[in-house]
């Protein structure tokens, strides 16, 4: 991997609202087929990208997520920066795994590891 920027994400207080607001002013489309996070429909160009229904006791988001080859590494070598690990490891079945951490002024950084297809 070469630590590319592969995808974005908010987290909302109201998904469905937000959906909305994002498909009108830019015309983006999202597939619901999980209420809960409304993935956006492939692009030309650009990133990919999702929003997502966020707890009550979450505040909103926006992040975006660095493709790597060792999430717990990338992690450790945050922490030794000055960074704060949020999130993971965490499993996202059968894409891969998924971690999150906040850089030194507080900035909500995705990690993205993805299963290697055979």
């Amino acid at each position: 991997m070469s630590n590319t920027v592969v995808h974005f994400e908010i987290g909302a207080q109201d998904s469905t609202k937000i959906r909305t607001f994002y498909t009108s002013l830019f015309g983006w489309k999202f597939d619901t087929t999980d209420p809960s996070y409304g993935v956006m429909d492939e692009t030309d160009d650009g990133i990919g990208g999702g929003i997502m229904q966020i707890r009550e006791d979450m505040p909103p988001y926006v992040t975006f997520y660095v493709a790597v080859d060792d999430l717990r590494a990338t992690l450790t070598r945050a922490e030794e920066l000055g960074g704060a690990r949020v999130l993971g490891p965490t499993p996202i079945p059968p894409i891969g795994e998924f971690a999150m951490f906040n850089d030194p002024e507080g900035h909500l950084i995705g990690l993205l590891h993805l299963n290697r297809r055979p």
